[in-house]
């Protein structure tokens, strides 16, 4: 009874995990062969309450293990979905879909979310304030994150004439960019959870409001947390297996771009959860954690997750490179451009919320009808197809 009571609040954690029907379907469908866009939506709609899921699984571990480590875990299984689905492509070569899918997670959690967040909030109350001196301090990161991208693109263009020499070149920037990134992510870590930890107090505190009723109802021990985590962990990674793997016949019709269905469809896919997570908390006008949501989550992808990638490809002698094209470069530039200035006065209200979201689907507009194979193309550098 006990197992069957512990199942049945693991599945009740979320709503969204009505959509766990679909993972034999998206199973079934990839083992036989279906047509690729049947067994892209069938997996699509399955990964959604697999994310949800983990979740769920490394919130009740993190209860167990203190602040410290579980922030670490919360870093690290907090976009599990896109580490799981970008190492799946980087396995079959698939760069394009890697990179597209990083700056994907990006622009939609600091535009999509935050966006619908400050939406949200302007409903409950015509100004929600939260604090200022986190989100500058997670913006500025991002800041640092976009520069890493505009360095390789800009380099690659002034050593354009000597191909050879410019891969090598950008192929040794990227991997010691990576290195330089992921020594600030581990800072920062520090940063938030010890050294100033202070300055997040009000966002710590909005955390534990938030989480009262969610800590009345843990029914996982440490153990029972770990072994959910692992088993939807690999359950997660066969469905973005046969995700992955329908790309090249969803493009092959001619009516979807790879980079689109990397930069819009697949990041819905990884935060869908915890989309709706921040948005419900933003309304109950706890700004402070919706914004740590949107941006903190963000600032993973770009500090933590794309450089890890970028390692990853070099141990796997895959060409996985910081060099972006140089519209979607422009774009995230511009991106991080518009919300630094929205967050700076620590006050956000809902027309706000309209610009980001405003600009998020501009930007999902042109990348719609943006080509794979535009001339900007990095497709010789980075192994891509």
């Amino acid at each position: 009874m006990l197992i069957l009571y512990t199942t049945w609040k693991t599945l009740a954690s979320n709503y969204v995990n009505v959509l766990l029907v679909f993972v034999p379907l998206g199973i079934i469908s990839g083992e036989l062969g279906w047509s690729s866009t049947a067994v892209f939506i069938l997996n699509f709609l399955a990964i959604i309450p697999l994310a949800s899921l983990l979740a769920f699984a490394t919130e009740e571990i993190s209860v167990h293990v203190g602040q410290t480590l579980g922030g670490l875990l919360n870093a690290t299984f907090g976009n599990a979905v896109e580490l799981i689905v970008s190492i799946v492509a980087l396995r079959k070569n698939e760069v394009r879909i890697v990179q597209s899918s990083m700056l994907g997670s990006i622009l939609s959690n600091i535009l999509l979310v935050l966006g619908c967040c400050f939406i949200a909030g302007g409903i409950a109350k015509p100004e929600q304030k939260f604090n200022s001196t986190v989100a500058s301090t997670m913006s500025s990161l991002m800041a640092v994150a976009s520069a890493s991208l505009i360095i390789p693109a800009t380099l690659y263009a002034a050593l354009r004439d000597s191909k050879e020499s410019s891969n090598d070149n950008i192929l040794l920037l990227s991997h010691g960019t990576s290195i330089i990134l992921l020594i600030l992510y581990v800072l920062y870590l520090y940063f938030q959870l010890k050294s100033h930890a202070h300055l997040f107090d009000e966002e710590q505190a909005s955390d534990e409001n938030g989480n009262e009723e969610h800590a009345e109802a843990q029914v996982l021990g440490p153990i029972p947390a770990g072994i959910a985590l692992a088993v939807i962990t690999i359950i997660t990674a066969v469905c973005a297996e046969y995700l992955v793997g329908s790309i090249e016949g969803i493009v092959a019709t001619g009516k979807v771009s790879k980079t689109f269905i990397g930069l819009v469809l697949l990041p819905i896919v990884g935060n869908a959860a915890e989309h709706v997570t921040a948005v419900v908390v933003a309304y109950k006008s706890k700004m402070d954690l919706a914004v740590g949501v949107a941006i903190g989550s963000s600032m993973q992808i770009a500090l933590f997750v794309t450089p890890f990638m970028v390692i990853l490809g070099w141990i796997m002698d895959i060409n996985m490179t910081l060099h972006f094209q140089l519209f979607e470069t422009v774009v995230f530039f511009l991106s991080v451009l518009v919300v630094n200035y929205l967050i700076q006065d620590g006050k956000s209200n809902y027309l706000e919320g309209a610009m980001c979201l405003g600009t998020y689907i501009i930007i999902a507009l042109a990348f719609y009808v943006y080509p794979d194979d535009a001339s900007s193309d990095p497709t010789s550098l980075t192994g891509g197809h």
